[in-house]
């Protein structure tokens, strides 16, 4: 989740640049909101986020990078569903975008 929130807060820094401490008020508030909505917070920040900007009447940064979320993805993965160490080191992305979770 810290390497998600520090691209969003570098990407939104790089659009608005001054604005550093609302940024990282949004990035706050939003994350407590992804927590309280899922077990997977980093799967609803981007989009937290980006809602939250365009109500101060900003354009989004459009941090839509997979391999920004990937890591965070396999580390939940890891710590919610434990599996053989084998199993695990096969785990790509690909993989997880092919998967529905709903």
């Amino acid at each position: 989740m810290a390497e998600l929130k520090e691209q969003l807060q570098h990407d939104y820094e790089q659009l608005y640049p001054g604005l550093g401490e609302i940024i990282r008020t949004v990035l706050e508030e939003e994350e407590a909101k992804a927590w309280e909505l899922s077990f997977f917070p980093h799967l609803f920040l981007p989009d937290l986020v980006e809602a939250h900007i365009a109500t101060l009447g900003l354009e989004a940064a459009g941090t839509r990078h997979d391999n920004i979320l990937a890591p965070a993805i396999n580390a939940c993965i890891s710590d919610c569903f434990p599996a053989p160490a084998r199993a695990r080191e096969s785990l790509n992305l690909a993989e997880l975008n092919s998967v529905s979770l709903c």
